[in-house]
Protein backbone atom coordinates (compact mmCIF):
# COMPACT_ATOMS: atom_id res chain seq x y z
CA UNK A 1 0.00 0.00 0.00
CA UNK A 2 1.31 3.44 -0.94
CA UNK A 3 2.26 5.79 1.87
CA UNK A 4 0.00 8.87 1.89
CA UNK A 5 2.10 12.01 2.30
CA UNK A 6 1.07 15.65 2.68
CA UNK A 7 3.56 18.36 1.67
CA UNK A 8 2.54 21.89 2.72
CA UNK A 9 4.22 24.55 0.60
CA UNK A 10 4.54 21.81 -2.00
CA UNK A 11 4.58 24.16 -5.01
CA UNK A 12 7.54 26.11 -3.66
CA UNK A 13 11.23 25.73 -4.45
CA UNK A 14 11.97 22.97 -1.92
CA UNK A 15 8.43 21.58 -1.82
CA UNK A 16 8.28 20.85 -5.54
CA UNK A 17 11.58 18.94 -5.43
CA UNK A 18 10.30 17.00 -2.40
CA UNK A 19 7.00 16.11 -4.12
CA UNK A 20 8.98 14.85 -7.11
CA UNK A 21 11.20 12.71 -4.89
CA UNK A 22 8.27 11.25 -2.91
CA UNK A 23 6.50 10.25 -6.13
CA UNK A 24 9.71 8.57 -7.31
CA UNK A 25 9.77 6.72 -3.99
CA UNK A 26 6.24 5.35 -4.63
CA UNK A 27 4.23 7.64 -2.33
CA UNK A 28 0.73 9.03 -2.82
CA UNK A 29 1.37 12.79 -2.54
CA UNK A 30 -0.96 15.64 -1.58
CA UNK A 31 0.59 19.04 -2.34
CA UNK A 32 -1.02 21.94 -0.42
CA UNK A 33 -0.05 25.50 -1.33
CA UNK A 34 -1.74 28.91 -1.26
CA UNK A 35 0.57 30.17 -4.06
CA UNK A 36 1.75 33.26 -2.19
CA UNK A 37 5.32 32.34 -3.12
CA UNK A 38 4.71 28.89 -4.62
CA UNK A 39 4.39 28.60 -8.38
CA UNK A 40 2.20 26.18 -10.30
CA UNK A 41 4.94 26.02 -12.93
CA UNK A 42 7.08 24.17 -10.37
CA UNK A 43 4.67 21.24 -10.20
CA UNK A 44 2.81 21.38 -13.54
CA UNK A 45 4.82 18.39 -14.79
CA UNK A 46 3.43 16.33 -11.88
CA UNK A 47 -0.27 17.08 -12.45
CA UNK A 48 -0.83 14.12 -14.78
CA UNK A 49 0.53 11.67 -12.22
CA UNK A 50 -2.46 9.79 -10.73
CA UNK A 51 -0.69 9.67 -7.36
CA UNK A 52 -0.26 13.45 -7.15
CA UNK A 53 -3.02 15.76 -5.90
CA UNK A 54 -2.87 19.56 -5.72
CA UNK A 55 -4.86 21.54 -3.13
CA UNK A 56 -4.98 25.33 -3.04
CA UNK A 57 -4.91 25.76 0.71
CA UNK A 58 -3.54 28.17 3.33
CA UNK A 59 -2.16 26.36 6.40
CA UNK A 60 -3.47 29.07 8.72
CA UNK A 61 -6.81 27.28 8.22
CA UNK A 62 -7.33 23.65 9.33
CA UNK A 63 -7.01 20.92 6.73
CA UNK A 64 -8.86 17.61 6.97
CA UNK A 65 -7.17 14.82 5.03
CA UNK A 66 -6.09 11.28 5.86
CA UNK A 67 -2.31 10.91 5.71
CA UNK A 68 0.58 8.87 7.10
CA UNK A 69 3.26 11.56 6.96
CA UNK A 70 3.33 15.36 6.83
CA UNK A 71 6.18 17.57 5.65
CA UNK A 72 5.41 21.10 6.87
CA UNK A 73 7.30 23.41 4.50
CA UNK A 74 4.70 26.20 4.18
CA UNK A 75 6.22 29.64 4.80
CA UNK A 76 7.81 32.33 2.63
CA UNK A 77 11.56 31.93 3.10
CA UNK A 78 13.24 34.95 1.51
CA UNK A 79 13.38 38.37 3.25
CA UNK A 80 11.61 40.13 0.36
CA UNK A 81 8.64 37.78 0.67
CA UNK A 82 8.44 37.24 4.42
CA UNK A 83 8.78 40.97 5.15
CA UNK A 84 6.03 41.86 2.65
CA UNK A 85 3.35 40.76 5.16
CA UNK A 86 5.18 40.03 8.44
CA UNK A 87 2.01 39.34 10.44
CA UNK A 88 0.93 36.70 7.92
CA UNK A 89 4.46 35.23 7.95
CA UNK A 90 4.29 34.73 11.72
CA UNK A 91 0.77 33.28 11.46
CA UNK A 92 1.94 30.85 8.76
CA UNK A 93 4.69 29.53 11.02
CA UNK A 94 2.75 29.50 14.29
CA UNK A 95 -0.91 28.89 13.39
CA UNK A 96 0.20 26.68 10.50
CA UNK A 97 2.23 24.55 12.91
CA UNK A 98 -0.74 24.25 15.29
CA UNK A 99 -3.03 23.17 12.44
CA UNK A 100 -0.59 20.63 11.01
CA UNK A 101 0.27 19.25 14.45
CA UNK A 102 -3.44 18.91 15.14
CA UNK A 103 -3.81 16.96 11.90
CA UNK A 104 -0.85 14.74 12.84
CA UNK A 105 -2.34 14.14 16.28
CA UNK A 106 -5.72 13.13 14.81
CA UNK A 107 -4.34 10.88 12.07
CA UNK A 108 -1.35 9.59 14.11
CA UNK A 109 0.87 10.76 11.25
CA UNK A 110 4.59 11.40 11.52
CA UNK A 111 5.31 15.10 10.94
CA UNK A 112 8.46 16.93 9.90
CA UNK A 113 8.97 20.64 10.46
CA UNK A 114 11.13 22.53 7.97
CA UNK A 115 12.80 24.93 10.41
CA UNK A 116 15.72 27.15 9.54
CA UNK A 117 19.24 28.19 10.45
CA UNK A 118 17.67 31.61 11.09
CA UNK A 119 16.73 30.32 14.55
CA UNK A 120 20.42 30.90 15.39
CA UNK A 121 20.15 34.59 14.42
CA UNK A 122 23.50 36.37 14.10
CA UNK A 123 25.45 33.59 15.82
CA UNK A 124 28.00 34.11 18.55
CA UNK A 125 29.49 30.63 18.05
CA UNK A 126 30.85 29.20 14.81
CA UNK A 127 30.00 26.76 13.33
CA UNK A 128 26.49 26.35 14.77
CA UNK A 129 25.58 23.16 16.62
CA UNK A 130 22.02 22.16 17.47
CA UNK A 131 22.69 22.93 21.16
CA UNK A 132 23.30 26.61 20.41
CA UNK A 133 20.24 28.64 21.43
CA UNK A 134 20.76 31.55 19.08
CA UNK A 135 21.15 35.32 19.10
CA UNK A 136 17.92 36.69 17.62
CA UNK A 137 16.43 40.18 17.75
CA UNK A 138 12.78 39.46 18.69
CA UNK A 139 11.56 42.89 17.49
CA UNK A 140 13.64 43.33 14.32
CA UNK A 141 12.41 43.27 10.73
CA UNK A 142 13.48 39.62 10.33
CA UNK A 143 11.79 38.49 13.56
CA UNK A 144 8.51 37.52 11.84
CA UNK A 145 10.44 34.67 10.20
CA UNK A 146 13.10 33.94 12.85
CA UNK A 147 10.78 33.98 15.85
CA UNK A 148 7.91 32.37 13.92
CA UNK A 149 10.15 29.39 13.18
CA UNK A 150 11.46 29.31 16.76
CA UNK A 151 7.90 29.25 18.11
CA UNK A 152 6.99 26.49 15.63
CA UNK A 153 9.86 24.38 17.03
CA UNK A 154 8.49 25.02 20.55
CA UNK A 155 5.04 23.83 19.46
CA UNK A 156 6.45 20.71 17.83
CA UNK A 157 8.28 19.65 20.99
CA UNK A 158 5.29 20.49 23.20
CA UNK A 159 3.00 18.36 21.02
CA UNK A 160 5.60 15.59 21.26
CA UNK A 161 5.81 15.80 25.06
CA UNK A 162 2.13 16.49 25.77
CA UNK A 163 0.38 14.43 23.08
CA UNK A 164 3.00 11.94 21.91
CA UNK A 165 2.98 13.24 18.32
CA UNK A 166 5.79 11.67 16.25
CA UNK A 167 7.87 14.72 15.24
CA UNK A 168 11.04 15.46 13.27
CA UNK A 169 12.59 18.94 13.22
CA UNK A 170 15.23 19.96 10.68
CA UNK A 171 17.10 23.26 10.55
CA UNK A 172 17.71 24.11 6.90
CA UNK A 173 20.79 26.13 5.96
CA UNK A 174 21.06 28.16 2.73
CA UNK A 175 19.81 26.00 -0.13
CA UNK A 176 19.93 26.76 -3.85
CA UNK A 177 19.19 25.16 -7.20
CA UNK A 178 16.66 25.00 -10.05
CA UNK A 179 13.18 26.45 -9.36
CA UNK A 180 14.43 29.22 -7.10
CA UNK A 181 12.37 32.34 -7.77
CA UNK A 182 14.58 34.70 -9.87
CA UNK A 183 13.16 37.69 -7.95
CA UNK A 184 13.23 36.36 -4.39
CA UNK A 185 16.22 38.44 -3.33
CA UNK A 186 18.33 35.50 -2.16
CA UNK A 187 22.02 35.83 -2.81
CA UNK A 188 22.55 32.89 -5.20
CA UNK A 189 19.59 33.72 -7.44
CA UNK A 190 20.40 37.46 -7.27
CA UNK A 191 24.01 36.99 -8.33
CA UNK A 192 23.19 34.51 -11.13
CA UNK A 193 20.38 36.64 -12.60
CA UNK A 194 22.45 39.84 -12.45
CA UNK A 195 25.47 38.07 -13.97
CA UNK A 196 23.44 36.57 -16.83
CA UNK A 197 22.04 40.03 -17.60
CA UNK A 198 25.53 41.60 -17.31
CA UNK A 199 24.14 43.96 -14.66
CA UNK A 200 26.07 45.18 -11.62
CA UNK A 201 26.17 42.51 -8.93
CA UNK A 202 24.67 43.92 -5.73
CA UNK A 203 26.90 43.21 -2.74
CA UNK A 204 25.53 44.11 0.69
CA UNK A 205 28.23 44.88 3.26
CA UNK A 206 31.91 44.48 2.41
CA UNK A 207 31.43 40.99 0.98
CA UNK A 208 33.36 39.26 3.75
CA UNK A 209 30.26 37.89 5.47
CA UNK A 210 30.07 34.14 4.91
CA UNK A 211 27.44 31.53 4.11
CA UNK A 212 27.35 27.80 3.46
CA UNK A 213 25.35 26.72 0.40
CA UNK A 214 23.62 23.34 0.04
CA UNK A 215 22.41 22.12 -3.36
CA UNK A 216 18.71 21.24 -3.37
CA UNK A 217 19.15 17.52 -4.21
CA UNK A 218 21.40 17.05 -1.18
CA UNK A 219 18.90 18.90 1.02
CA UNK A 220 15.99 16.70 -0.12
CA UNK A 221 18.08 13.58 0.57
CA UNK A 222 18.60 14.86 4.12
CA UNK A 223 14.93 15.67 4.58
CA UNK A 224 13.79 12.20 3.49
CA UNK A 225 16.50 10.59 5.64
CA UNK A 226 15.28 12.51 8.70
CA UNK A 227 11.66 11.46 8.13
CA UNK A 228 12.85 7.85 7.94
CA UNK A 229 15.16 8.08 10.95
CA UNK A 230 14.85 5.92 14.06
CA UNK A 231 11.87 6.20 16.41
CA UNK A 232 12.51 8.64 19.24
CA UNK A 233 14.98 10.75 17.27
CA UNK A 234 13.17 14.08 16.90
CA UNK A 235 16.06 16.45 16.21
CA UNK A 236 16.47 19.29 15.79
CA UNK A 237 19.13 18.44 13.23
CA UNK A 238 21.12 20.77 10.98
CA UNK A 239 20.85 19.98 7.27
CA UNK A 240 23.22 22.01 5.13
CA UNK A 241 26.62 22.05 3.47
CA UNK A 242 29.45 22.99 5.86
CA UNK A 243 31.68 24.35 3.05
CA UNK A 244 31.88 28.07 3.83
CA UNK A 245 32.30 30.89 1.30
CA UNK A 246 32.37 34.67 1.55
CA UNK A 247 29.89 36.64 -0.53
CA UNK A 248 32.80 37.99 -2.60
CA UNK A 249 33.98 34.45 -3.37
CA UNK A 250 30.46 33.51 -4.43
CA UNK A 251 30.08 36.57 -6.67
CA UNK A 252 33.46 35.97 -8.32
CA UNK A 253 32.62 32.30 -8.93
CA UNK A 254 29.27 33.20 -10.52
CA UNK A 255 30.93 35.81 -12.78
CA UNK A 256 33.51 33.23 -13.82
CA UNK A 257 30.97 30.47 -14.56
CA UNK A 258 28.63 32.75 -16.51
CA UNK A 259 31.37 34.59 -18.40
CA UNK A 260 29.68 37.79 -17.28
CA UNK A 261 30.89 41.36 -17.76
CA UNK A 262 29.24 42.38 -14.47
CA UNK A 263 30.96 44.59 -11.92
CA UNK A 264 30.41 44.28 -8.16
CA UNK A 265 28.84 47.27 -6.37
CA UNK A 266 28.72 47.61 -2.59
CA UNK A 267 25.71 48.66 -0.49
CA UNK A 268 24.90 48.91 3.25
CA UNK A 269 24.21 45.63 5.05
CA UNK A 270 20.48 45.18 5.93
CA UNK A 271 19.41 45.23 9.60
CA UNK A 272 20.13 42.00 11.57
CA UNK A 273 21.73 40.30 8.54
CA UNK A 274 24.00 37.58 10.02
CA UNK A 275 27.74 37.91 9.37
CA UNK A 276 28.43 34.17 9.53
CA UNK A 277 26.44 31.01 8.93
CA UNK A 278 27.89 27.50 8.86
CA UNK A 279 26.27 24.25 10.02
CA UNK A 280 27.89 21.67 12.22
CA UNK A 281 26.46 18.50 10.64
CA UNK A 282 27.99 15.95 13.03
CA UNK A 283 24.53 14.93 14.26
CA UNK A 284 23.19 14.41 10.71
CA UNK A 285 26.21 12.26 9.85
CA UNK A 286 25.76 10.18 13.01
CA UNK A 287 21.97 9.77 13.04
CA UNK A 288 21.05 9.96 9.35
CA UNK A 289 24.28 8.80 7.71
CA UNK A 290 23.83 11.93 5.61
CA UNK A 291 26.22 14.49 4.29
CA UNK A 292 26.13 16.62 1.12
CA UNK A 293 27.95 15.40 -1.98
CA UNK A 294 27.48 18.23 -4.52
CA UNK A 295 30.19 20.91 -4.48
CA UNK A 296 29.37 24.58 -4.99
CA UNK A 297 30.77 24.82 -8.52
CA UNK A 298 28.78 21.80 -9.74
CA UNK A 299 25.57 23.08 -8.14
CA UNK A 300 26.08 26.59 -9.53
CA UNK A 301 26.51 25.23 -13.06
CA UNK A 302 23.17 23.38 -12.79
CA UNK A 303 21.49 26.47 -11.33
CA UNK A 304 22.89 28.75 -14.05
CA UNK A 305 21.52 26.45 -16.76
CA UNK A 306 18.08 26.64 -15.11
CA UNK A 307 18.12 30.45 -14.84
CA UNK A 308 19.19 30.80 -18.48
CA UNK A 309 15.84 29.23 -19.38
CA UNK A 310 13.60 31.37 -17.17
CA UNK A 311 14.93 34.94 -17.33
CA UNK A 312 14.53 37.41 -20.18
Amino acid sequence: MRKRVLVTGGAGFLGSHLCERLLQDGCDVICADNFFTGDKQNIVHLLDNPYFELLRHDVTFPLYVEVDEIYNLACPASPIHYQFDPVQTTKTSVVGAINMLGLAKRTKAKILQASTSEVYGDPEIHPQTEEYRGSVNPIGIRACYDEGKRCAETLFFDYYRQHGVDIKVMRIFNTYGPRMNPNDGRVVSNFIVQALRHEDITMFGDGNQSRSFCYVDDLIDGMVALMGSRDGFCGPVNIGNPDEFTMLELAQKVIELTGSKSNITFHPLPQDDPLQRQPDISLAIKELQWQPSIKLEEGLKKSIEYFKGVID
